[in-house]
């Protein structure tokens, strides 16, 4: 997990969760999309299920507080 932000107020942050095999990125949660993105054929189909997932959604946009402004 990454964030990313230019300004002293966090209010451009970016949070990213990304899963990777072999050194490459599969899928990505991108909260300034907000929901995951898939990269390669098997990541798109994990995007797909967890796009799906309201559950997985919503704990993915909470973890912009927790882990970038804790």
């Amino acid at each position: 997990s990454e964030c990313f932000y230019s300004t002293s107020d966090y209010s451009d942050m970016v949070f990213l969760h990304s899963y990777s095999f072999n050194k490459v990125v599969d899928v990505q949660f991108n909260s300034s999309v907000g929901k995951y993105v898939g990269y390669t054929e098997q990541g798109v189909k994990h995007a797909e299920n967890f796009n799906n997932n309201p559950a997985v959604l919503q704990q993915e946009k909470a973890e912009v507080d927790r882990f970038c402004r804790h």
